[in-house]
């Protein structure tokens, strides 16, 4: 009799604006993989990845247990580039399959940090909700009811390792203050509800202006959010997505302003957030 396990695993946004490297929010789009053993190795899906043993989501399986004998089925609703944590679901997936079929005993969190080379997007797709994270520690808060996501998608995206360039190796003092000010008032709105206080807290003097040149239109919407009833906007991850933040009921009417923005260079998305993390069931 076969054994196998089915994961679904949902997208991410990390920095959350102040949050540099510290804060992420799990989205509502999901990846689900399946593995299961066949007596051969071999990667069905229909997405633009490798099929073969260097995908990423078999080589975070392979640091816990061979995939020699394993088939691996993948889909996902997670856009693969521009900001929604697609490599750390993908990761958080694998270990998490391979921890349930080899019975071993397993600090996810931990090495999927290590194969990501940083806990936000790993900790919140794990893990769900909004996420503070330290290293490999993680502390998660629920979502505040009444909080939805419209994300808009630009055609063009632009290297991780081009953004990561951009930043500079000093900072002045007075925007890292600034930024602790910033990320504390998120965290408290996020935790206790309070939406004016997240939309106070959504500021940013660490990464986004350095980054804004790689994509102008992107860095735009982040200044013009509240113009159109948003909350605010933070650049997703890297970028260049853009996270809107917008109260529920104005969600129809930001939607609309997003999307004529986007006209012809990006598509926009209405996501929730996500409050449960990855999920494991047998098949």
């Amino acid at each position: 009799m076969s054994r196998g396990v089915r994961v679904q695993v949902p997208a991410s946004s990390a920095n959350l604006g102040p949050g540099f490297d510290v804060l992420a929010a799990a989205l509502g789009r999901h990846l689900q993989l399946e593995v299961e053993e066949t007596g051969s190795f071999a990667l069905r899906t229909e997405l633009p990845l490798r099929a073969d043993r260097e995908n990423l989501i078999v080589r975070a399986f392979e640091t816990v247990l061979p995939a020699d004998t394993y088939e691996f089925r993948l889909s996902s609703t997670i856009p693969l580039s521009g900001g929604f944590g697609s490599s750390a679901a993908g990761i958080v997936a694998g270990l998490l399959a391979a921890r349930s079929l080899s019975g071993a005993e397993l600090d996810t969190l931990a090495l999927a940090t290590k194969i990501e080379g940083h806990p936000d997007n790993v900790a919140a797709s794990l893990h769900g909700g909004v996420v503070i994270c330290d290293g490999p520690w993680a502390q998660r808060i629920d979502p505040p009811a009444g909080l939805e996501a419209v994300m808009l998608v630009p055609d063009r995206p632009v290297r991780t390792a081009e953004a990561r360039a951009a930043l500079p190796a000093q900072v002045p003092l007075t925007d890292a203050v600034r930024n602790v000010a910033s990320a504390s008032k998120l965290v408290l709105g996020l935790a206790t509800g309070d939406l004016e206080l997240v939309a106070a807290g959504l500021g940013d003097r660490l990464h986004q202006p350095y980054r804004a040149h790689l994509y102008p239109r992107s860095a735009e919407l982040v200044e013009r959010a509240p113009e159109i009833g948003a909350l605010g906007a933070t650049i997703s991850g890297a970028g260049p997505t853009v996270l809107v933040w917008v109260r529920s009921a104005d969600a129809t009417p930001v939607v609309a302003a997003v999307t004529d923005y986007a006209d012809g260079w990006a598509k926009v998305l209405r996501v929730p957030f996500e409050s449960t993390g990855a999920k494991l069931s047998s098949l």
